[in-house]
């Protein structure tokens, strides 16, 4: 083992290098941290937490699952932070939809707008579906001055992923709700 592999990829969390309300990322420059890359970077990060969150939720093939995309979701991660990835996320994307596509042709098909929960873990699927789609909003705003970022399907991943899980959520429940529209006269008050 060569020195540079023996040492600590983290060797201190607490730089005070962000208390001015500037950070760097891997790309060596620093952002201040309203940055849309650095909105990104968070994004990915609490993606990635509350998919972790789902995994502890559910069953180990599933969760298994889950592992794999939120280390796709660290990939993103490493994208953002340096502008550079060896992923084809195209492919990714469509293994995403192809599992999507999978999970749903076991489902009844949608009448009405499903209202999250049916279980803590079909409403954990459904909380990490939400901040997957608040991440790919932020992918948008970084990738609108980055060709880093819009050169690639890495938004296409996120919309997939989004996809994923509202699935995953649907299968997850054990009993759906839907809306009951306000103003549909069908529904009593």
């Amino acid at each position: 083992m060569n020195e540079r592999s023996r040492r600590n990829r983290i060797d201190r969390v607490t730089t005070r290098g962000g208390d001015a309300g500037e950070t760097s990322l891997a790309d060596g420059r620093r952002y201040p941290k309203h940055h849309p890359r650095i909105e990104l970077v968070g994004a990915l990060d609490e993606a990635t937490s509350f998919i972790g969150l789902l995994a502890e939720e559910t069953d180990s093939p599933t969760a298994a699952k889950l592992r794999a995309l939120q280390s796709r979701l660290f990939d993103l991660g490493a994208l953002a932070a340096t502008g550079r990835s060896a992923a084809d996320w195209s492919a990714l994307a469509k293994d995403v939809e192809r599992d999507t596509t999978a999970l749903n042709e076991r489902l009844e098909p949608l009448r009405e707008f499903v209202l999250p929960g049916g279980g803590r873990d079909a409403a954990s699927a459904h909380v990490a579906r939400t901040v997957v789609r608040r991440a790919e909003r932020a992918w948008w705003r970084a990738a609108a001055d980055s060709a880093e970022l819009s050169d690639t399907d890495g938004g296409v991943f996120l919309n997939r992923l989004g996809d994923y899980l509202f699935v995953l959520a649907r299968s997850l429940a054990r009993d759906e709700v839907m809306w009951a529209n306000l103003g549909d006269p069908s529904k009593p008050d």
